[in-house]
């Protein structure tokens, strides 16, 4: 029973020949010719999707690089101990980070678009997810190189392992001088790079690849060094950012907690909410009535109790909101503005107020309806009202009152008939959906 267990998980079944993994990921290596201007095509494609913040553009883009070659040829490299290979495939990355940083500023340079939009900042601060992304894309990208049952696992892996956007992105970094943006995304890189190639040097250990050149011991130790020290200094920022990035996700869950809890005042508006997680800045601006400094105090005294003690609660009344968010000139009508804000959520509130309305209308109508469908029909048992969508095969939604009705005998045809007219003058609508 473990033995067949075993076997499920078993590669040696599956694998190509060792000859043909070498080759296959050889071919991937080189970038010259074909491989190289598909790159600069690729890197343009990438580079227009985060310029417009075009997730499928960006994905499409991924599929076409052929940026994974090099760095899985740089973990086999290291695992079969071929130093051939290894020149080339390292003499081969730089030429395509090279290739695709100098389009990527470029295409920045002549783009009129500057703005950084999700896309761009989505790459510009790498963390430990990344690392474990890379690591496991690089597991997969390997195995399916070294096997027949290849499916559709690479473009998968090109995908989940995203070289391309974020040498787009160090490329913006340039071109807008945003260097902060630059040495993120170049970071952010190098996990990629340095984790999918570990992965195809363990892999390579693991299935017993044979190696090239036997190697020295003395030599072979210095190496394994080298690669640990470079995973390491590589690991270990991205530790840091991992941790960082769940101590802010946290203090955004607290705060949001905080203000839907106690972030209401009588006969106030809270007209919008910031949370700086960084800096732990809690910052709400409120319209209507004067909040007194008693009432704000008692507000920041209530922070301990949801973990906010270390937090910092601005509050802002009346004009801040302009000045802070609508940046309204000093010589500017405020009170009108002020006004108007206040007054458009006087509408929202109205608009739900009109909706509840309608429901509790709808409530009252539909019990005298069953009352009086009862006197008409003593085997109605029970009755269901209630407003709906009706969504059809050619994707057409449409609002309708449904009305389900459950008889103890069956209805005729002309019954039904006469029971629908009734119920479409009754409620004086067209768009009824009955169900017997």
């Amino acid at each position: 029973m473990i033995k067949r267990l075993f076997l499920k998980f078993s590669l040696r079944h599956e694998r190509e020949p060792e000859l043909t993994i070498f080759e296959n990921i050889e071919k991937g290596v080189e970038f010259r010719g074909t491989n190289l201007w598909i790159l600069i095509f690729a890197i343009f494609i990438a580079s227009l999707g985060l310029n417009v913040n075009s997730t499928a553009v960006i994905i499409g883009a991924m599929l076409i690089s052929p940026l994974m070659g090099p760095i899985m040829g740089l973990g086999l490299s290291v695992g079969i101990n071929d130093l051939a290979l290894l020149r080339k495939s390292l003499y081969n990355y730089l030429v395509a980070t090279s290739a695709a940083l100098t389009t990527s500023t470029v295409f920045f340079l002549l783009s009129p678009l500057n703005e950084a939009h999700s896309e761009i900042l989505a790459r510009t601060a790498p963390n430990i997810y990344d690392v474990l992304i890379a690591l496991f894309g690089g597991f997969a990208g390997i195995i399916a190189t070294s096997s027949r049952q290849k499916g559709n696992v690479i473009p998968g892996v090109a995908i989940a392992t995203a070289l391309m956007p974020p040498l787009c992105t160090a490329g913006y970094g340039l071109a807008t001088l945003r260097f902060n943006y630059f040495f993120g995304a170049f970071y952010l890189f190098i996990i990629n790079t340095v984790f999918i190639a570990l992965a195809t040097f363990i892999t390579s250990r693991v299935l017993r690849f044979p190696y090239k050149h036997l190697p020295d011991g003395r030599a072979d130790r210095r190496s394994m060094r080298i690669i640990w020290a470079v995973v390491l200094l590589t690991l270990i920022p991205s530790i840091y950012f991992g941790y960082d990035l769940v101590q802010q996700d946290r203090f955004r869950t607290k705060a949001n907690h905080f203000i839907d809890a106690e972030g209401s005042f009588k006969n106030d508006y809270l007209l919008n909410k910031t949370i700086d997680a960084k800096k732990k800045v809690i910052s709400l601006v409120y319209g209507g009535d004067v909040i007194g400094e008693e009432a704000i105090k008692k507000l920041r005294s209530k922070l301990t109790v949801f973990d906010l003690a270390d937090a910092k609660l601005e509050i802002h009344q009346g004009f801040a909101y302009l000045a802070a968010v609508n940046k309204v000139p000093d010589n500017h009508d405020q009170t009108d503005q002020l006004n108007s804000i206040i007054k458009a959520k006087e509408y929202e509130l109205a608009a739900i107020k009109r909706k509840m309305d309608s429901l509790h209308a709808l409530n009252i109508t539909g019990t005298q309806v069953y009352e009086e469908l009862r006197t008409q029909y003593p085997d109605l048992r029970e009755a269901v009202i209630s407003p709906g969508h009706l969504m059809t095969n050619d994707s057409v939604v449409k609002p309708v009152l449904l009305v389900a009705l459950d008889f103890r005998s069956r209805k005729s045809h002309r019954e039904k008939e006469k029971i629908k007219n009734w119920l479409a003058v009754r409620f004086r609508r067209n768009d009824l959906k009955i169900l017997f």
